[in-house]
């Protein structure tokens, strides 16, 4: 079985179980979604979700946030971890985005990649859900269910993407990254998998090829 069909038969499924995706990260507009994708570095939606509001209530704009003390900041974002080093990336990124952009989030991979705490998968999210620009940003799960649904190699995350971008329509990719990361939280978690039991590693019944694939990795 060739890897567009593969990729064809996982979509197919996907649909079925999810006829609508939205986005985990509870946001309003593109600068809030920067801010909470950049959250959830190392972090859960729902951890992210539980501090947004009271950052946003104290600031959702570059312009307010530019003001806010770096160490107010911090305190709000703790929970989140690593929170001194993203509470600075959100207190300067404001201040650039104010600026430099008159206060608008860039659509720009290129500009949005050059701003602080803002790496290229944090980019393809707001690219892709934000202004509906073709991206695949690829996340712990998607690495790990595109090497065992034998879409990837696995090697780096980069390669992860080029690869999924291939066997994927393009129209595809804003929706299709959303699907595969709500499968692999239900249905595909990386330990106590049931392959057999799975909608997706199931699929070609007992001699599926994404278990033997699986179960020979090193």
């Amino acid at each position: 079985m060739k890897k567009v069909e593969i990729a064809t038969a996982i979509m197919n499924k996907l649909d079925e179980l999810y006829p609508e995706t939205h986005i985990p990260l509870h946001h309003k507009d593109p600068y809030t979604l920067l801010v909470a994708v950049l959250l959830s570095a190392q972090c859960t939606d729902e951890r992210v979700n539980q501090v947004t509001p009271h950052l946003f209530a104290l600031a959702d704009n570059p312009a307010e946030m530019a003001k806010v003390d770096v160490d107010l900041i911090q305190d709000i974002v703790r929970p989140c971890g690593l929170s001194k080093n993203k509470s600075r990336a959100i207190h300067r990124l404001s201040e650039i985005i104010r600026d430099k952009f008159a206060g608008q989030v860039p659509a720009s991979f290129e500009e949005l990649e050059k701003l602080p705490g803002v790496g290229h998968k944090t980019a393809s999210v707001v690219m892709s859900q934000a202004f509906g620009i073709p991206a695949f940003p690829v996340d712990t799960h998607i690495h790990r269910l595109a090497y065992r649904w034998k879409l990837s190699t696995g090697k780096n995350v980069e390669k992860t993407e080029r690869d999924l971008k291939a066997v994927f329509p393009r129209e595809r990719w804003n929706d299709l990254h959303l699907k595969i990361i709500y499968f692999g939280r239900e249905y595909c978690p990386s330990r106590g998998h049931n392959p057999y039991g799975c909608p997706i590693c199931s699929i070609h019944g007992r001699k599926s090829m994404f278990v033997e694939f699986d179960k020979n990795r090193k």
